[in-house]
């Protein structure tokens, strides 16, 4: 135990709150220790591959899990099927293969589903999972449209299933991200005046090479609801379907909705409006990106300032945000480099959130945890109640809320809610506005931002 403390601590966490992340971790792996293989829950898997694909990470959390059994895989890439089917059964699950989730969803021996498909899947695919009586856990972000995340509220509602969103950085990291909510909602450094996501650029490209689509996959599939449009594929890996779908537009948000989905998530849960969101948002700055449909055509630099009805900002960037000098760690010391030379604060481009209230700072990403003073890190006389529990493994805090019906810590509240800011940030940027917005309503004050709040669908695809 003092080791894995040690290590918690070399990471950036107090001893104290340390301690009770291992805690945490030893109780959750006793529980699991304690399953009975008559709990069993069987799973399936819509959207997998050989890696990068998100889905084999999710994998790789879930089958640590005793009682969960994989039984269903299914791609719209045979090649990925194939993968996913010798992988399974190499670690002794019986899958079965389909290239259509809705065979998949419609089987009755499935209990429970991972989506991990392009993100312009994941509403229509959960939605349907969930009205077929199927618990989902699905990645971020949770939707392609503010539309779909307001459907998929309802769904939930109307079928009273468990849907954990995706956004790990609530429970993982070491804890790092709810200790610094936590440190933030006790008020340690005063009143919250701002907060700064810095997300990262998006990449570029020019015009990429139409092609005729790979054999194994089914391209007319892969598109789905989204626009007819050619393959396309360049020797460099550049292309408009796997992974780099992200860079479009038509499929994705860019890194606007990509760790966007983390760190505005963040920043929402530290402004305490989970299921809520703000009152106005603005773009302003951009570079111009790619014009069209054939290449990467996310702005690849940006910042859109978001304002919360308490007067906070929430500034969005690519990584144009603040140097913030001063920051030490739980131990009053500054960062250091690999080479063990101290490092003054963060540069305004660095991964992460960084808050600033009217007592104090707080930088946190997923390697660091800092602080304008030591005594900010100070134990907490009072738990903040973030969530009932602290779950230290987000597939795991998925599982335990199937077994007992409660919600988890990134419900369909907090991630629809988190991805809506998502995508009116995305809006503002595109449209070049300043807007209003209502977040009761889900509307703007302005018609052409309104419009792209949903899209057309083709092919007869639904959300119900």
């Amino acid at each position: 135990m003092s080791r894995s403390v040690a290590a918690l601590t070399a990471a950036g966490l107090p001893a104290w709150y340390a301690e009770e992340v291992f805690a945490n971790a030893v109780r959750a792996e006793e529980k699991n220790k304690a399953t009975g293989a008559s709990e069993k829950l069987n799973v399936g898997v819509i959207g997998v591959g050989p890696g990068p694909r998100r889905s084999n990470a999710l994998y790789g959390e879930a089958k640590k899990y005793k009682h969960v059994n994989f039984n269903g895989v299914c791609d719209v890439d045979s090649r990925h099927v194939d993968h996913a089917v010798k992988q399974y059964k190499n670690d002794k699950f019986d899958v079965t293969g389909h290239k259509d989730f809705r065979e998949l969803i419609g089987r009755k021996d499935v209990d429970a589903v991972i989506v991990a498909t392009p993100d312009h899947w994941h509403a229509i695919i959960a939605i349907a999972a969930l009205k077929a009586g199927k618990d989902v856990y699905c990645e971020k972000p949770l939707t392609l449209t503010v539309e779909e995340a307001l459907a998929l509220k309802q769904a939930v509602k109307d079928t009273k299933r468990v849907l954990q969103t995706g956004s790990q950085q609530r429970t993982e990291m070491g804890g790092k991200f709810r200790l610094a909510t936590e440190l933030v909602r006790a008020g340690r450094i005063g009143k919250v005046t701002a907060v700064e996501a810095r997300v990262g650029d998006n990449p570029i490209s020019g015009p990429i090479k139409e092609v005729e689509a790979p054999k194994e996959l089914d391209w007319d599939m892969w598109l789905g609801p989204t626009a007819k449009v050619p393959y396309r594929f360049e020797n460099d890996g550049k292309t408009n379907c796997h992974y780099q779908f992200r860079w479009f537009y038509e499929y994705s948000g860019g890194k606007m909705t990509d760790w966007g989905a983390h760190h505005i998530d963040i920043a929402q849960w530290m402004l305490n409006a989970d299921g809520s969101g703000p009152v106005a948002v603005e773009h302003v700055e951009s570079a111009k990106p790619h014009e069209g449909l054939d290449g990467f055509n996310c702005h690849p630099t940006f910042k859109v300032l978001y304002t919360y009805a308490g007067g906070e900002k929430l500034e969005v960037s690519h990584g144009a945000g603040s140097v913030a000098k001063g920051l030490v760690d739980s131990k009053g010391e500054q960062r250091k480099n690999k080479e063990g030379k101290a490092i003054d604060g963060v540069s305004g481009g660095e991964n992460g959130v960084l808050v600033t209230g009217d007592k104090g700072q707080i930088f946190v990403s997923r390697g660091l945890l800092l602080a304008s003073d030591k005594a900010i890190f100070e134990p907490l006389k009072d738990d903040p109640k973030l969530y009932p529990t602290r779950p230290d493994n987000h597939m795991g805090n998925f599982l335990d809320c199937v077994k007992t019906r409660e919600t988890p810590i990134c419900g369909v509240d907090v991630g629809a809610g988190s991805v809506i800011v998502c995508h009116i940030g995305t809006i503002a940027l595109r449209t070049g506005k300043k807007l209003k917005w209502d977040p009761k309503t889900s509307t703007f004050d302005d018609a052409e931002a309104n419009k792209m709040l949903a899209r057309e669908r083709r092919g007869g695809w639904k959300l119900s």
